[in-house]
């Protein structure tokens, strides 16, 4: 029993230590996935930047409708490039497409009794009018010859003809003739075609339509979404049967209103847009002897940048990150720079970098 006793004893001891040999071993860190970024300039300024489309002035294309309404269809996908004029989105236009039809309509009927006016005067109108004419002067001389008679009878014997019969004859005469004067006036009336007035009158109200038509047109094709240049499309912030409006699409993530497309230039040259606290604009170079480098986030990669422009206005930092744009109390300097993508770089618009600027 003792021999047991002991025996455990030593086992027990023998664990111990090798417990506490194994315990005492340190074992060698892990080597950093990167290396921090360092200020390559000796009197260098550093300065958050966020990568962009390269765009001759301004940042990335915001496509915002001019009307609202529910889409009806996409016609693009994100990463695709696009050509001028290419239709990406369409909105619900069925009500103001019915507008135009009917307008349309409009004008093209006013054009016609336009048409009509300026055809006057009819042939088949003037023919009636000619007929007219005739009859009136057939008329005339039935009654011209009968009075011519009664007053011949009346002249070789006054008790033959009554003086009322006389008098009727010379009146039936008078009437034949005032007749006759108004089929003459009626037909001069209708051989003069439509009054000028008529034909000007019915020309502005034409015009007046159809400018309405047109105005109508153009704001259909607002329903149209088209590429305004040779872009690439980087971000689709709606879908079928979203509402969209003139302050953009939804976006229940955010709580706030975002473009409907963001267009920008293709990913072989992006620029960066840094931005300098302006207690350090200061110490800005020149831009003939400005220098800067990109530090990529998560990586070692650093990239030389070229100056492009900055914006000569300094107004409140917006937080980068923050997409509800909550303003702070610093202001900074925006400044451009371009920077050729290496190959085998994931670095997309939108995305955060370190930024040194030094001469």
């Amino acid at each position: 029993m003792r021999k047991l006793l002991f025996v455990l004893s030593f086992v027990g001891l023998l664990a111990g230590c090798v417990v506490a040999y194994v315990s005492g071993i340190t074992q060698s860190p892990l080597p950093p996935a990167f290396s921090p970024p360092t200020n390559p300039y000796p009197n260098g300024i550093y300065a958050e930047g966020l990568v962009e489309s390269d765009q001759p002035s301004g940042e990335n294309t915001n496509v915002y409708p001019e009307v609202t309404g529910t889409v009806k269809q996409i016609l693009v996908t994100e990463g695709q490039e696009v050509k001028k004029g290419t239709v990406m989105l369409l909105i619900d236009d069925s009500i103001q497409r019915a507008t135009v039809e009917q307008l349309q309509s409009q004008a093209q009927a006013a054009s016609t009794v336009l048409e009509e006016l300026k055809a006057q005067p009819r042939k088949e109108t003037l023919d009636v009018s000619e007929a007219q004419v005739v009859s009136a002067q057939a008329a005339l001389k039935t009654a011209q010859d009968e009075l011519d008679k009664q007053q011949a009878a009346y002249d070789i014997n006054p008790k033959s003809i009554s003086k009322d019969a006389l008098d009727s004859a010379a009146n039936a005469v008078a009437t034949a003739k005032a007749n006759l004067d108004v089929a003459l006036k009626q037909r001069d009336l209708t051989k003069a075609g439509a009054w000028i007035y008529d034909i000007n009158n019915q020309e502005r109200q034409y015009n007046a339509l159809f400018k309405s038509y047109s105005s109508a047109s153009a704001l259909l094709s607002k329903y149209t979404l088209r590429a305004p240049k040779d872009e690439i499309v980087l971000a689709i912030n709606s879908t079928v049967g979203s509402f969209v409006s003139g302050q953009g699409a939804y976006d229940a993530y955010t709580q706030g209103m975002d473009p409907v497309l963001v267009l920008g230039s293709p990913h072989a040259h992006l620029n960066v847009r840094c931005y300098v606290d302006e207690i350090l604009v200061p110490r800005l170079p020149t831009p003939a002897r400005m220098k800067a480098q990109m530090s990529v986030r998560g990586s070692n990669v650093k990239i030389p940048l070229e100056y492009v422009r900055m914006q000569p206005v300094i107004s409140p930092k917006i937080e980068l990150s923050d997409q509800r744009q909550e303003r702070v109390d610093v202001r900074v300097l925006p400044i451009i720079f371009r920077l050729e993508k290496p190959e085998g770089l994931t670095l997309y618009p939108g995305q955060l970098v370190d930024i040194y600027i030094g001469e």
